[in-house]
């Protein structure tokens, strides 16, 4: 009880220092404003971008020594940062200029057809916020290279209790990793970066990922991804604004945004196959099964981490698409490297 007492205790300081973050950041909000490019990447014809404008927060650089009270005052400043709705953002992009205007949870996006790649240079994007005007202009431009992929094998994976231990299953210990750790002190799933390499034949192929997790963690993400050494690639998270009051709602909720991001990348890759990894904790095999049922020859396998055991109307529902042959359930990332390595001997 002791323990609960004070656990309970840390949560309420949390949300308090949170409210006084917000309320410091009201004052002179006019003049703070960012722009966070998030997508630039796309095919040989179309290019997707995706980013969101916010309040900005403070932020220092992850360290494997910071302790979890250094943690939860990150977490504090990094959900501290509004949306900022409806501003106007200009895309520039080969010469030419868009306007698009953010959502009620200040994310954006494009969609662009006809921009054939530039061979002579990298190509780059420049994001600019042009409403709300500010008296502050520095983090309100933003420039990210864009990224083409092609070929004829991709692969989509989950990312909590997928890639990254999270605990989805259980909302206390959801929640306090998702404070009082940081992208360099959460863990990843045993074997993961080996099995994930191989997987994309060390990078040969494209590797997306398509999470539940909300914005507010794409940097943490992104920084852990390279720290593991997990092949980098496209992420795909959920638009849905979350503030530190109800933090341990990242990841859970209405997973139909997977299917439609799924859907996304099909749509701009209709010459690949691909692998899907994920879960059993939360709805990765039915959405996969959906996804089976919709593109039968677009699926090359699936991989399903055993949070814990289907029980049996759930493996009844699933029968048909667990009747195929590439539909696995694993325990670990090495059962996988093995019925990878075994399928691929046999072709």
């Amino acid at each position: 009880m002791k323990k609960i007492s004070i656990i309970i205790c840390v949560i309420i300081a949390i949300i308090m220092a949170y409210q006084l973050a917000v309320y410091l950041m009201g004052i002179n909000k006019q003049d703070k404003i960012k722009v966070e490019p998030f997508l630039a990447f796309g095919n040989n014809t179309d290019v997707f971008f995706k980013g969101r404008v916010i309040k900005p927060y403070t932020q220092k650089r992850p360290s494997s020594r910071n302790n979890w009270l250094s943690n939860i005052i990150a977490s504090v400043r990094r959900y501290a940062g509004s949306s900022v709705s409806m501003a106007k953002v200009e895309i520039t992009f080969q010469e030419k200029s868009y306007t698009v205007a953010t959502d009620d949870d200040g994310v954006f996006e494009l969609q662009i057809g006809d921009s054939r790649p530039v061979d002579t240079h990298n190509e780059m994007v420049t994001f600019v916020v042009l409403e709300p005007v500010t008296r502050k202009s520095s983090t309100s431009t933003a420039t990210m290279e864009v990224e083409r992929y092609s070929g004829s094998v991709g692969a989509i994976s989950d990312i909590d209790d997928t890639i990254i231990i999270s605990h989805s299953t259980d909302i206390g210990k959801k929640f306090w990793l998702s404070i009082s750790k940081n992208a360099l002190t959460r863990r990843p799933l045993p074997g993961v970066s080996e099995f994930y390499k191989k997987l994309t034949e060390n990078g040969s192929y494209p590797m997306f990922y398509v999470s539940s997790s909300d914005w507010s963690l794409f940097d943490l993400i992104k920084d852990f991804l390279r720290f593991r050494h997990i092949p980098n690639g496209p992420i795909l998270l959920k638009d849905k604004h979350i503030n530190l009051s109800n933090v341990w709602k990242s990841g859970g909720g209405n997973h139909n945004h997977k299917f439609e991001k799924i859907e996304l990348l099909f749509k701009l890759y209709p010459e690949m196959s691909f692998y899907l990894i994920g879960d059993s904790g939360q709805k990765d095999p039915e959405i996969y099964a959906e996804v089976i049922e919709k593109h039968p020859n677009r699926v090359k396998g699936v991989f399903i981490r055993l949070v814990d055991e289907l029980d049996s109307d759930r493996r009844q529902n699933l029968e048909k698409a667990i009747s195929q042959t590439n539909f696995h359930f694993i325990e670990s990332s090495q059962e996988a490297i093995q019925i990878l390595e075994h399928e691929m001997s046999i072709k």
